[in-house]
């Protein structure tokens, strides 16, 4: 199946949910768990299925996203697979940029259209799961299907943000509602009916909606795209492709998070940190890759670490660290508490001799007797001494001192400075 699957990964939109850590990078770009990026999680559930052909396609701020997957993936030589990055580009026939996921595909198209394959795989680049994309293609063969959409029970609130689907009592998909509200989901009671062959939702969970993950054979592909003018394959491709074609349901029970959002993205992290979490970076069979940096473990100094994720570079001082992700190449200094709070760490380390001079800047990384709790804190950062952040969930937007708040957390922006003594949500 190496060679019948090309897989499209999308690289997202402008991110603007998700800022300020999209200021400087793309929504793929984005470190989760402390060492990886968004983008690690579609490539290596694809290079566990052993599908080894994989273009990421980017638009905005894709520099960062450019130089990870060109110095991560570098694939067999010997080999036909590839991590290619399509960006967007101006071309005789046409002069915009992306409108939408499916125009993405429909753009890029030219470049991956010569390439032989049965099936497209189209994954987003902003998701964290763990799938077998290999089970989801061969489901998609065995119905002899157009159209595969993987789907997931959801929650009345969860229902209410995305695309809800309806079935017969075969399975067969017959309506597509895009992010109905709560009175219109009163009115469906249920996505499938009890006694479907395609299986029950639980009483908690009654709806079942889009993952946003697509499998296509190969004309169906791009005759649709050819003849049907829409940007967006759940809003209009996917909708108007039920009356046409044979667009079944991958029922997917595992988990699976959009961290398009600031609340989601630091949900999903602190999530990591818990016993029994849902997810877990690491699985003896199934790992996720990123890139290697061959930094030394992290350094502890009479510190008290609990329910934390410490990866690699880092300098922890005589503190405290307790349910938080504590990111690469992180300095964390004498008498500091950082609780429930994600830091993403640095890009580099800071000698002595480079460190901006007293009374300057503080110096890279988290200062003595900082008090962070619900924050994030983006890469390179640095927190003066005595800082005091603290998030509450009624914080309204806004921009301070090196930082600003969204959705009720507190962020620390790449590059930014908080200077000594600042004080947040005390």
């Amino acid at each position: 199946m190496t060679n019948e699957v090309l897989t499209i990964i999308l690289g997202g939109g402008r991110g603007t949910r998700l800022f300020p850590l999209t200021q400087m990078r793309s929504k793929p770009a984005v470190p989760i768990g402390g060492k990886y990026r968004l983008i690690d999680i579609p490539v290596s559930n694809c290079l566990h299925a052993d599908f080894r052909r994989i273009f990421v396609l980017t638009q905005f701020n894709s520099a960062s996203l450019n130089r990870h997957v060109s110095q991560t993936y570098r694939l067999d030589l010997f080999s036909r697979g590839f991590v290619d990055i399509l960006a967007a580009e101006q071309t005789p026939d046409s002069s915009h940029w992306f409108q939408g996921t499916a125009d993405a595909v429909r753009q890029a198209a030219r470049h991956f259209a010569r390439y032989e394959a049965d099936y497209y795989l189209i994954l987003a680049g902003d998701h964290l799961y763990r799938m077998s994309l290999a089970e989801l293609v061969d489901a998609h063969i065995d119905r002899q299907a157009d159209i595969t959409v993987a789907a997931q029970p959801v929650s009345i609130e969860d229902a209410t943000g995305m695309g809800i689907f309806r079935f017969d009592r075969s399975g067969q998909i017959v309506a597509f509602e895009e992010k109905p509200n709560a009175d219109r989901l009163g009115e469906i009671g249920t996505s499938i009916p009890s006694g479907s062959s395609f299986g029950g939702t639980t009483v908690d969970k009654p709806f079942v909606a889009s993952m946003g993950i697509y499998v296509f054979s190969r004309d169906v592909l791009l005759d649709t795209l050819e003849r049907h003018g829409g940007t967006d394959f759940g809003k209009e491709i996917i909708p108007a492709a039920l009356s046409t074609q044979r667009v079944k349901a991958y029922l997917y029970r595992g988990y699976w998070a959009d961290v398009g959002t600031i609340a989601s993205f630091y949900d999903a992290n602190i999530m990591l940190t818990q016993p029994g979490a849902p997810f877990r970076f690491y699985d003896p069979r199934r790992p996720f890759f990123t890139h290697p940096r061959f930094l030394p473990g992290a350094r502890f100094n009479n510190c008290t670490v609990d329910h934390a994720i410490v990866v690699e570079g880092g300098f922890l001082d005589q503190c405290h660290v307790e349910s938080s992700v504590v990111g690469v190449r992180t300095h964390i200094g004498r008498g500091s508490h950082i609780r429930r709070s994600v830091l993403l760490g640095a890009d580099f380390y800071e000698s002595e001799e480079d460190a901006p001079p007293r009374g300057n800047r503080p110096p890279l990384g988290i200062g003595r007797d900082v008090h962070l709790e619900g924050v994030i804190v983006d890469k390179n950062a640095r927190i003066g001494d005595g800082v005091r952040l603290i998030s509450r969930p009624d914080m309204p937007d806004a921009d301070g001192a090196g930082y600003v708040v969204r959705d009720g957390i507190i962020v620390v922006p790449k590059d930014s400075t908080v200077p000594a003594g600042t004080t947040m949500g005390v």
